[in-house]
């Protein structure tokens, strides 16, 4: 480590910090302590980028539909994404579904023992190994996430960027030093843990924290400002342009297969433009007229508008609700689906906020 902290500081840490477990840790999580390196594993990826608050029911969902490696592996795709419909980041569900099938069908069901095994499934990185390592085969791996981030940084008081090449490797090269690696399972979720419920992200609960006295960022009045970050996401605008079209009681849609965002999930038709447009009859009626042949049409309702922050991107979405007596040749492509129907297809969460209300009214 290139800042200096003594070895009584990371022995008096570690001590507070596993003593504060054993007393105070309330949090109940239905995969602690189980040992099941599948439902860890399981667990371990719906909560990358999703908060405990929102996987927990996904990961309950899972374990009953899917109580073992090889149930998972042999579900179809489309039946698991609908049952990831809502967490976003689908790319982690692809990744689940190749690991579950690889697992299964390759390794008998049998999951790599080792970090470097573990690193090597698809989808898993270091945290994820660690995890899966310390909880279900007791390896002396130490996790680093955002709450271990912010609890190292705060008691140690380093101003070091975390999200920068030195940062992440002094943290993880500290987080190793604390570590009890004669407890590696017990320590990881007790710090994680510690994180979540004390040392939060805003109002974090330092009047009656148990590191309080030791907890340099406390005594030097910098709880706010740490830990520090450099690099500011930036998001890139898109607008999608949704025709909903119904025939009958049947809604036009299809599957995106573009390596893009929501790949694999399905839509409606989609027009997407470089700035929002203002849709109007008049607008709508050129459109359709000139890039689908469509003359004869109504329209259900006014556009709906709704509006979707991903990481790198913000996407604006108009739904355009139309009612045509056919299907035209340029949309032979799309699938005619009952409205009745539509909750057996996974769609964007975009996409569902819009047909929560389309459904009451068309």
């Amino acid at each position: 480590m290139s800042l200096q902290i003594s070895e009584l500081d990371l022995v008096r840490f570690r001590k507070a910090l596993m003593k504060w477990n054993s007393s105070d840790n309330k949090r109940d999580l239905p995969w602690k302590g189980i040992g099941n390196p599948y439902y860890i594993w399981l667990s371990e990826v719906i909560l990358q980028q999703t908060r405990v608050e929102q996987g927990l029911s996904y990961y309950l969902k899972f374990i009953s539909a899917f109580p073992t490696i090889h149930d998972l592996a042999s579900a179809k795709d489309e039946e698991v994404l609908k049952m990831w419909e809502g967490l976003g980041y689908y790319n982690r569900c692809r990744n689940l579904l190749a690991t579950a099938r690889y697992i299964a069908f390759e390794c008998k069901s049998e999951f790599p023992s080792t970090f470097e095994g573990l690193l090597a499934l698809k989808g898993i990185g270091p945290y994820t190994a660690a995890a899966i390592g310390s909880f279900a085969f007791n390896l002396p791996y130490a996790v680093v996430d955002g709450n271990v981030y912010r609890v190292l940084a705060r008691y140690f008081g380093v101003d070091l960027p975390s999200d920068g090449t030195e940062g992440k490797k002094f943290f993880q090269d500290l987080a190793n030093a604390t570590l009890d690696a004669k407890k590696p399972a017990i320590y990881n979720q007790a710090i994680m843990d510690f994180g979540a419920t004390v040392c939060k992200p805003q109002l974090p609960l330092c009047g009656v924290c148990a590191l309080q006295m030791s907890c340099k960022a406390f005594n030097e009045g910098r709880v706010d400002q740490l830990p520090v970050k450099h690099k500011r996401v930036e998001r890139k605008k898109r607008y999608f342009n949704y025709f909903v079209f119904k025939v009958g009681e049947e809604i036009l849609i299809h599957q995106r297969n573009e390596v893009d965002i929501w790949k694999d999930l399905f839509e409606f038709f989609l027009l997407e433009t470089a700035q929002p447009i203002q849709w109007d009859e008049c607008t709508i009626s050129e459109v359709l007229k000139k890039n689908l042949g469509i003359s004869n049409f109504g329209l259900l309702s006014q556009p709906f508008k709704v509006r979707q922050h991903l990481t790198h991107r913000t996407v604006e979405s108009q739904f355009i609700p139309i009612r045509i007596n056919k299907i035209p040749k340029a949309l032979a492509h799309l699938i005619p689906v009952h409205r009745n129907e539509l909750n057996k297809y996974a769609f964007p969460k975009t996409i569902q906020d819009y047909l929560a209300e389309f459904l009451k009214l068309a």
